[in-house]
């Protein structure tokens, strides 16, 4: 059943050509054993290069993608320079033409420096960027991104928004639920998030653009972006497996929990898995963000925001939600791949993926690829170990 699944969605010329492929450059590939799908897409990493390549580069990104089973991924434009006009882009627009073994697609930053006053050259990068965001900072000033919009949408980009009210936060650095209160720590409350959703909807009214939300966490937001679109608002938006998988009562006084949005509440994970299964949440985006060891050892109160994802996201989705019978396995493949490429209009041509999904394994941190080691699914048993990652007919990833 899972296999004739995945067949719908790549046709069985494409199947039988992958195949083929497959066998050429990993003999033991069987294709009674073994699953083929496309190759995966995620619209959210922090491959941190330029400016912070301690933490991570394009090199190790890109290899901890493949590892994963992605061909594509977008970077969040949190760098050193910020990317906010062609020519502070074309540093990481340099290291990806020498270092990336898969498609790496920059976004742009909105404002000039992430800061959130002037409107960044939106002309002149949208050539060479999947869309604008300033992500890791929600745009605080209503007109500022009204403007953005307007400008996006005369460009055919995205906005793509990182959503977060400044006056909400009150130094929180978890959710604002029972574990907090239990002990101690300063909350991140809901509000924060959803109510600039709730603002940015109105302005995509009032405009009309192409408008994509970062790594929802809140059974608001779900709810707004679900009536958002039943209005025929042009919006999207992501989850990570993070937040369908654990709340906050799985949380630990170490920084490998500690992201945001923070993990919420029980009401909140079980509103995002309702969004998964109907339709209201488009795809899955891990926010990868690696830190070094030293940044993620602070304990909660004290760690850098951000986990790593790339190397445990299918196989968390296929464990949580495909074996137990919550999706199916060709849902899985559109939250993973096809709408994320549809959105932002990236092709998967011939890239292919090859996993067997019965192989389990424990999560362990010290054989990722990325730099990054901080991840809630630390010790995790999981399903689905990926084999083989081709992109353009080249293998850029094998066991």
């Amino acid at each position: 059943m899972e296999k004739k699944s995945v067949q719908k969605y790549m046709s069985e010329a494409s199947i039988a050509s992958c195949a083929e492929k497959a066998k050429a450059v990993f003999p033991a590939f069987s294709s009674d054993e073994y699953v083929v799908f496309p190759g995966f897409c995620d619209v959210h990493v922090h491959f941190r290069e330029p400016g912070f390549s301690y933490k991570e580069t394009i090199a190790t990104g890109c290899a901890s993608a493949a590892r994963g089973g992605y061909t594509a991924v977008c970077t969040m434009p949190n760098l050193n320079p910020v990317p906010d006009s062609v020519e502070s882009l074309r540093e990481q627009l340099a290291i990806i033409e020498r270092d990336a073994t898969i498609d790496v697609i920059p976004y742009g930053s909105i404002t000039v420096g992430q800061k959130g006053e002037t409107l960044a050259d939106l002309d002149g990068m949208a050539p060479l960027t999947v869309g604008f965001s300033d992500d890791g900072h929600g745009v605080q000033d209503d007109d500022m991104m009204r403007r953005a919009m307007e400008k996006a949408k005369a460009l055919g980009k995205v906005i793509v928004a990182h959503c977060e009210v400044n006056d909400l936060l009150h130094g929180g650095y978890i959710h604002d639920g029972a574990y907090a209160k239990r002990s101690g720590h300063r909350g991140i409350c809901s509000a924060s998030e959803y109510e600039q959703i709730a603002r940015d909807i109105e302005l995509i009214r009032e405009i009309g653009c192409s408008y994509h939300v970062c790594h929802i966490s809140t059974a608001e937001s779900v709810e707004l972006i679900r009536r958002a679109k039943a209005d025929g608002l042009d919006i999207t938006c992501e989850t990570a497996p993070h937040y369908l998988i654990l709340t906050d009562e799985d949380l630990q006084e170490d920084g490998r929990f500690k992201m945001n949005p923070p993990l919420r509440g029980e009401k909140d994970r079980a509103a995002l898995v309702e969004g998964i299964c109907d339709g209201t949440i488009d795809m899955i985006a891990t926010d990868h963000a690696p830190h070094s060891a030293e940044e993620k050892s602070k304990g909660l109160e004290k760690s850098a925001f951000g986990v790593v994802g790339l190397e445990t996201a299918f196989a968390a989705m296929y464990t949580y939600f495909v074996k137990t019978g919550k999706i199916t396995i060709k849902r899985l493949v559109e939250l993973m791949s096809e709408n994320p490429r549809r959105r932002f209009g990236i092709p998967v041509g011939e890239d292919f993926t090859v996993w067997d999904l019965n192989a389990a394994f424990t999560v362990d941190p010290e054989e990722f690829l990325t730099k990054g080691r901080a991840t809630p699914f630390a010790g995790m048993e999981l399903y689905g170990k990926c084999l083989l990652t081709v992109k353009n007919g080249k293998p850029v990833y094998t066991t």
